[in-house]
């Protein structure tokens, strides 16, 4: 699918979080995401030697503390060129188990910003809610 312009406010916010409150040394990734309501939670990473978390997941507890528990829509911003990024392995696999039917906002061909299912960007993925094994 696309991107609306609902989609591009949420790169739109994503970015003006990392302008105004990324530190380089510390925080390299913002995030932002839309809520059911339609509203927009933000949060940038925690860059840590040990790996910390990353801006899709700061977004993830910051939407919890809000009670914000349905997100529709999610995007990434690198801090120090403002680029679109795609969520690492660990956040698509988050966000499948938390939100299964949110769309992700990328670039798949370098160019276009297209909002795609987070299920296509990890196919075949592990469901918590598979049989266990004997």
């Amino acid at each position: 699918m696309g991107a609306t312009p609902d989609d591009l406010a949420l790169v739109a916010a994503a970015r003006r979080v990392a302008e105004e409150y990324a530190r380089p040394d510390l925080h390299t990734v913002a995030a932002a995401a839309r809520t059911g309501d339609g509203g927009i939670v933000t949060g940038v990473n925690v860059y840590h030697f040990t790996g910390g978390p990353c801006a899709e997941l700061v977004v993830i507890g910051a939407a919890a503390g809000q009670g914000a528990y349905e997100l529709t829509a999610m995007v990434a911003v690198r801090s120090r060129d403002m680029a679109v990024v795609p969520p690492c392995g660990r956040c698509r696999q988050v966000l499948i188990d938390y939100f299964p039917g949110i769309g992700v906002l990328v670039r798949p061909d370098g160019q276009r910003l297209t909002r795609l299912p987070v299920a296509e960007l990890l196919p075949a993925a592990f469901s918590r809610s598979a049989p266990r094994r004997p």
